[in-house]
């Protein structure tokens, strides 16, 4: 073989050369071609070991945090005190302050750049995620291009290039699938939320789109610059057009990327968050389509990157199945749900389950109302769960499904009006009398539930509005773990930020429940903030564990307090707007250095 292959590759495409030396120039052609090929097995090759091994160092972190924080549980439940655990380790802290927690900038992280009330552009990852995704993205931009010798033919050069972006843009489809659905195991496996899945599934996304969008071009680019059939000509855009409209592996093929590009343009977050329900089906309807084509691309040209989509079809099709197993096993026929409006433009969402579940604080569930939208399912909170028994005495249980029969779960959501599907539920409500209906639901979960506090001697949690779902359960499940000595907390606060207080009937039955609570004055305290008070009367502070203040509080001021009489470690988690989750994030941020602080945002974003 020639010891340069690019001038065996030029001289195998000058029709002059003919006898042994065409020989060895197509030989030297045809290795060429096979360590090409020996190349695109190694970087398909490598993308795995990168994704494999970023979960299994992602488990080890996990399964170290989780162990930590059990030792940490078993130390302090007979030590009020906990003095070791307040102090925070250099090292570590610098790490979450810097990197972990910190925001690409100063601040913004959460909060969404809103062009209008109905244009938003969406949010700013965090350092850690920017890293991650910068990182990612150049090594795939990397194996794009190297071991590819850019000095031959440019036809030859546009074919490996052609080769090596269509078998990278089908490995990456494999990762992005598997972030895109809600029953995705690496949730729970690494304790990553389905929000920084759902951010990692759009940028791998974008990263098959371009890689898609390159395969198509370097195509292009070889097809337009081949010889024609006459001395000196190129094939030109007649050959293109001819070859999309003639030839079905090139028609597919073309068809799948026309798809990938649909599928950029309409996944905009302006477009997204304006037109979500749209978008959601459209994006379905397209991401069928281009599996469908690039299936009939890959088959026709007897790729054995098939081997790869069949996988990713798979995938795709388990966790559809998945949740309509889900939907079906928990809710038989349906279950029933009361609807009640609620002062503030809410509403209180009851379901009565038709098989029992066992909930976790900090979970949610999908809920679908085929009276309010056919097919649609939103996630909500679950603010409140409750299982009752109810005893037949002239029948006694034997069989397993009676026993199910006489357990009944309740489980309670609060959903604010904002637009479409929650606006619906709220005006039929209020439109309905006495202000409640009752409807058929599927209720679809649990999910979440990741972060557990029960390790932190101290716990503060930051609501806004209705983020205060999330925190209720968790409330619930601290104050009984605390008069039951199973939990490290000794102090409990919530900060619960709201606009009137006539919000507080949203959860008053529910908190009444926990006000009630053994021991709970040993330990809980909430504190009230009524942003736009209508009068100063509205404002009164039931006792001294329960307060209620006017305007918006100081979040640095509140967490330096809590700091100078900290017990053990400190558990700050909020949920709420995006400016209360950055103006949290912050202040966490700074005290890094003076307290083991660790920070827990619950969001949601699409």
């Amino acid at each position: 073989m020639s010891s340069n292959p690019a001038m065996a590759v030029r001289a195998a495409a000058s029709p002059a050369q003919t006898g042994p030396a065409a020989a060895a120039a197509a030989a030297a052609a045809k290795a060429l071609q096979a360590e090409a090929a020996i190349f695109n097995q190694d970087f398909y090759n490598y993308i795995f070991i990168i994704c494999g091994s970023l979960v299994a160092a992602l488990v080890v972190w996990r399964v170290g945090l989780e162990s930590v924080k059990y030792v940490r549980t078993l130390t302090c439940l007979n030590n009020d005190t906990q003095s070791y655990f307040r102090l925070p380790s250099e090292a570590f802290a610098s790490f979450k302050k810097h990197v972990l927690y910190a925001p690409i900038f100063r601040k913004r992280h959460n909060r969404e750049f809103q062009l209008s009330a109905a244009v938003n552009v969406g949010t700013l990852p965090t350092r850690l995620q920017l890293l991650f995704l910068s990182l990612y993205f150049g090594t795939n931009v990397a194996f794009c291009v190297v071991s590819i010798d850019w000095t031959q033919p440019l036809t030859t050069a546009a074919k490996e290039l052609r080769n090596r972006t269509g078998v990278l843009a089908v490995v990456n489809m494999v990762p992005l699938f598997i972030m895109a659905g809600r029953n995705n195991i690496l949730i729970n496996w690494i304790g990553l939320s389905f929000d920084t899945f759902n951010l990692l599934h759009r940028w791998f996304g974008r990263i098959v789109i371009l890689e898609a969008i390159a395969h198509t071009v370097s195509w292009g680019v070889e097809a337009f610059y081949t010889p024609g059939s006459e001395k000196g000509s190129t094939g030109g855009w007649a050959a293109i057009e001819k070859a999309i409209t003639t030839d079905p592996m090139i028609m597919y093929g073309f068809i799948a990327v026309v798809a990938f590009v649909a599928i950029a343009l309409t996944s905009n977050s302006i477009l997204r968050h304006a037109f979500y329900e749209t978008f959601k089906y459209l994006h379905i309807a397209l991401v069928i389509l281009a599996i469908i084509t690039i299936w009939y691309h890959l088959q026709l040209a007897t790729l054995p990157q098939i081997s790869l989509l069949i996988g990713v079809i798979v995938l795709w099709l388990l966790e559809r199945l998945t949740r309509i197993v889900k939907v079906i096993y928990r809710n038989n026929a349906g279950s029933k749900a009361l609807v009640e409006a609620l002062p503030g433009n809410a509403c209180r969402v009851t379901v009565d389950l038709a098989r029992p579940w066992t909930f976790k604080s900090g979970q949610h569930a999908y809920l679908y109302m085929p009276a309010i939208g056919l097919i649609q399912s939103h996630p909500f909170s679950v603010a409140w769960s409750s299982e009752e028994e109810n005893f037949n005495d002239e029948k006694l249980a034997v069989h397993r499904q009676d026993i199910l029969a006489m357990r009944k779960t309740k489980i309670s959501f609060i959903i604010r009006e904002r637009t479409g599907f929650t606006k619906k539920l709220f005006k039929k409500a209020e439109a309905s009398p006495d202000g409640k209906f009752v409807t058929k639901c599927f209720a679809e979960g649990p999910y979440g539930g990741l972060h557990k506090m029960q390790s932190y001697g101290t716990v503060m949690l930051f609501a806004g509005g209705v983020g205060i779902t999330h925190h209720v359960p968790l409330l619930r499940d601290l104050v009984a773990g605390y008069a039951n000595g199973t939990v490290a907390a000794r102090k409990i606060v919530l900060v619960w930020i709201i606009q009137s207080p006539e919000h507080l009937e949203w959860i008053r039955p529910w908190m009444t429940s926990i006000l009630a609570m053994e021991r709970r004055r040993d330990c809980l305290r909430i504190l009230l903030f009524v942003s736009r008070p209508r009068s100063t009367k509205e404002i009164h502070s039931p006792s001294a564990t329960v307060q209620m203040f006017p305007g918006r509080p100081n979040i640095e001021t509140l967490i330096d307090l809590e700091i100078e009489g900290q017990v053990g470690a400190m558990g700050v988690s909020v949920c709420g707007s995006g400016s209360l989750s950055d103006d949290v994030r912050l202040a966490c941020r700074k005290r890094q250095n003076i307290s083991n602080l660790d920070f827990i945002e619950e969001a949601f974003s699409w």
